[in-house]
Order: structure tokens, then sequence, then C-alpha cells
């Protein structure tokens, strides 16, 4: 297994997002010297400018990261915490993977379906195709 240096955490909350925190914790103990980025992304609706603030969804996000800093605690490894405006989620997390120079995207996925199918929505295949690193996929089973 390479030498992780930087793993981006992307989360927007929900309890897979947890369990993919747990485990980028645990590959950053085993690699070490690691930067663990817990970025939450705030979709901007067409109608506003990328840079509007709209502080009902700031204050989410602002929760949803001080909730996963102390997970973060919890599990043994410090984080840093990432607050970001984009228009669709799933570039912007390829796009801060570029900028942050990461060497892995851990990120969750929760069983769905999409008519009557399995689905993986829309966020993690965008990711799986264009992700300039390793992408972990955490996928928690529909019975937990």
């Amino acid at each position: 297994m390479n030498k992780f240096h930087t793993i981006l955490v992307p989360v927007a909350g929900r309890p897979e997002d947890e369990d993919a925190l747990e485990m980028a914790c645990q590959l950053a103990r085993l690699s070490g010297d690691v930067k663990v980025i817990v970025t939450n992304i705030i979709s901007i609706d067409r109608s506003l400018p990328l840079d509007a603030e709209v502080e009902s969804e700031i204050a989410k996000s602002e929760a949803i990261l001080a909730r996963f800093e102390n997970l973060a605690k919890k599990f043994g490894y410090p984080i840093e915490t990432n607050l970001l405006q984009a228009r669709l989620v799933a570039p912007a997390i390829v796009d801060e993977a570029v900028e942050q120079k990461a060497d892995a995207i851990v990120i969750g996925s929760a069983y769905k379906t999409r008519f009557g199918e399995f689905s993986l929505g829309d966020v993690v295949p965008y990711i799986l195709q264009h992700a300039p690193c390793r992408v972990i996929l955490n996928h928690r089973p529909a019975s937990l």
C-alpha cells in the first residue's frame, strides 16, 4: 500500500459519512503523518451568485463540520475542516482533491435504490470517474 499524505473526506452529515471519517482516521494513523481534510460543500442555486452567503446553509454546514471535528477527536486523529460553495457537489469534490493534492478521497455511501435498482447516486460515480487520486468507497450495508 502506498503511503498517504493527504486524505480528503467529503461529508454531508450522513451516518455513512461518519463511517468514511472513521476509515480515513484509521488509514491516517497507519500511514503516519497524514493530513485529513473534511470538506462540506454547499450547493448554490444558479439563481444566486456563487459567493452568495446563504446564512441558513452556512450555519448548517458549520454545524456538520463541528460535529465531524468532535467525531475525529473520538477517533483519535486531528483533522482540518473546509467549507466550500459550488454549483455542483461532485465536480467540487474532484476540484478540491486537486487543490489539496489529495492522495485519496474516502467517501461514504449508503444503500440506495433508483427505479427499484441499486444505485450509487450521482456524486459517487462522478468522483470514481474523474478523481485524480485513489477513491476509497466505504459502503454502508442496507441493514445498518
